[in-house]
């Protein structure tokens, strides 16, 4: 009996090994930097363990990817899993109206169909409104209850006092704001309890709509971002600013923070500042763009908006700077599932392909931290997808993944 019981726990050790143990044969491999041909890519387990030319190597399974680029799994850069489209419900409807029950069950169909789209890994940038359910959320798919990418969150975020939303009641009406509210002194213990529920990350809004007919205008000094950004650090984390106005932007920089979400009013004074201090730019161009469908704009060049044109020129100033760009579409303000619209209208704004490539892998997992991640090279967690054919000639055919590895577990495969 000892020994029968011993053959069967080695035969279910070894099929748990061989599970994972996997030889992909693409065409090409983009690998997070370069594009290569005729290179094979070893995965044992949840670990990279060859990727490189062509050669006979041991494998249980062999995965042909004809026609296909292999490239490690986006690394989305500025989500909200916890919002969907606007032209669905309002951002103040989804606030005010929605339970987080209903948010927190929406969430789970937008991590299924990001994971599905390609991206393994997501920094999502505040619950809005919804407290910690990103928390709990990440913990979901990290216990294997829920499938989704790798999680980093931010929790409830934090603004200034009487600058976000929802707003326009009267002064005897409270209702739940899209974040937590803090000033001065206080923001070390917001920060600090941020923390202390689960934030991997703090985020800031550094400015907001609260100016003379409603213009983006500062919301903190540099001290006060400079005391959220010091007690973040302190607990080896860092700090991210909503930041759309060129002095909002100035002072979070000043302030220490790594990237800058939204950017559409940045000088290039500014952009060059964040250049000489490696601070990140996450542009999010999907969001205006869709807000402008929204609300009316036909999607014509003759027509563009103002919003279009100050992005489509911040852009340029970016580039212009030579500024570390970030992939990071602001997903929820436009459907989850089409992450990689962004990648699609960085190139159409102007931006280089395969930086853009390389922004969403390696060029994120660097600038977030992620040391195993964003990279095809052997010792690095397996996080990789497929797409059909070329994105260096394509970019569009990022839309159309075909395969799915999360940590050594295929997801999606033809």
């Amino acid at each position: 009996m000892k020994n029968t019981l011993t053959f069967f726990l080695l035969i279910a050790a070894f099929s748990l090994k061989a599970q994972h143990d996997y030889l992909l044969k693409p065409d090409r491999v983009f690998d997070g930097t370069e594009m290569h041909s005729d290179w094979v890519v070893a995965v044992k387990r949840n670990i990279i363990t060859y990727a490189g030319p062509a050669k006979d190597i041991s494998a249980k399974q062999i995965i042909e990817l004809k026609g296909k680029t292999l490239m490690p799994g986006i690394i989305e850069g500025h989500s909200h899993i916890l919002l969907h489209p606007y032209n669905e419900t309002s951002w103040n409807d989804q606030v005010l109206v929605e339970s987080v029950a209903e948010r927190s069950a929406r969430a789970v169909n937008h991590l299924k169909a990001s994971l599905m789209a390609g991206v393994t890994t997501m920094r999502d940038l505040g619950s809005e409104g919804a407290g910690y359910a990103d928390v709990g959320l990440k913990q979901a798919v990290e216990k294997g209850v829920i499938p989704g990418p790798r999680l980093l969150v931010a929790g409830k975020a934090i603004v200034a006092t009487g600058s976000y939303g929802p707003a326009g009641f009267h002064e005897g009406v409270t209702v739940p704001l899209g974040a937590e509210a803090a000033d001065g002194t206080d923001l070390v213990r917001v920060t600090r309890d941020q923390i202390g529920h689960g934030a991997d990350f703090i985020k800031v809004y550094a400015d907001y709509r609260w100016g003379p007919n409603g213009v983006a205008a500062p919301t903190f000094t540099v001290e006060e971002l400079k005391t959220i950004v010091a007690v973040a650090k302190s607990s080896g984390r860092y700090v991210v600013a909503h930041a759309s106005s060129d002095e909002g932007m100035r002072r979070a920089i000043e302030a220490g923070v790594e990237t800058i979400e939204h950017g559409d009013g940045g000088s290039l004074e500014t952009f060059r500042l964040m250049k000489e201090k490696s601070v990140g730019f996450c542009p999010t161009i999907a969001a205006g763009h869709s807000i402008s469908l929204y609300s009316g704009w036909d999607g014509s060049e003759a027509n563009e908006p103002g919003r279009i044109r100050n992005k489509k020129a911040s852009i340029n100033r970016a580039i212009e700077a030579g500024v570390t760009l970030v992939f990071g579409g602001d997903v929820g303000v436009f459907p989850h599932g089409k992450n990689v619209i962004e990648a699609i209208m960085m190139v159409e704004y102007g931006i280089n392909v395969k930086q853009t490539l390389h922004s969403m892998t390696a060029g994120n997992a660097d600038l977030f931290h992620l040391a195993d991640l964003g990279n095809i090279k052997k010792d690095f967690l397996a996080d990789l997808i497929a797409v059909d054919g070329n994105p260096l000639e394509d970019i569009t055919v990022l839309e159309q993944v075909s395969f799915v590895m999360k940590d050594g577990v295929v997801y999606k495969t033809n």
